[in-house]
């Protein structure tokens, strides 16, 4: 049994978050448990917790997108959460915006063997596609506090939508910290929300900033 099997709560959930398209979720795990940890996009102590601590925790982000909704996902890295939107909500369309090479071409390796035709990858630092670059929602986990991240995201919506960003217990306090930045971007609306409290033991905290109208 490979030890990134999910449990059978794991896969009661990942069935009820990926439906007919599990199977494609489970071979991204594959790729996150091998060729992911050897070229170091996560560490081998992560393997054992893919599911419950990686994949199910961002994928069931998606229950805050609209549907036929534009995504980029920033600082992308093995994909999370960009490429579980991906496989989870083949009606989005998801750019991956990453800066590092290596991680670019191992995203495309896995990106062209899950035949996926609902995402792409940028390779670069998300300042550089500010005037290329127009979503209905930007995304983003593990990238950095909320008064920078706001800085290297907002921008991306070009004035209107809403940055879903995958956060800790420390949300409520690095909003308050990010205040000041987030009413220059034109943040109208900033709150904390839980995502996938009727499949996970730990539900995903996100803190969604509405800019402009939307």
């Amino acid at each position: 049994m490979e030890e990134y099997a999910m449990t059978a709560v794991e896969r009661a959930a990942a069935e009820q978050v990926f439906g007919e398209r599990l199977a494609l979720a489970e071979r991204y795990v594959e790729h996150l448990a091998t060729t992911g940890i050897e070229r170091g996009l996560l560490g081998p102590r992560e393997v054992p917790r893919l599911w419950s601590r990686h994949v199910l925790n961002c994928a069931v982000v998606t229950d805050l997108i609209d549907r036929e909704a534009t995504v980029a996902d920033v600082g992308s890295g093995a994909g999370l959460p960009g490429l579980t939107f991906a496989i989870a909500r083949p009606d989005v369309a998801v750019t991956l915006i990453e800066p590092l090479e290596r991680r670019c071409i191992w995203l495309n390796e896995v990106i062209e063997d899950l035949e996926l035709t609902n995402v792409r990858v940028l390779r670069g630092r998300s300042e550089q596609f500010f005037n290329e670059v127009d979503v209905d929602v930007v995304t983003a986990r593990a990238v950095s506090a909320l008064n920078k991240l706001a800085n290297l995201t907002i921008p991306l919506l070009q004035g209107r939508g809403e940055l879903l960003a995958l956060k800790g217990r420390s949300a409520a306090e690095e909003i308050e910290k990010a205040r000041k930045v987030l009413k220059k971007l034109g943040a109208k609306e900033t709150e904390v929300l839980t995502a996938g409290a009727d499949v996970l033991e730990e539900p995903t905290t996100v803190v969604r900033i509405a800019v402009g109208q939307a």
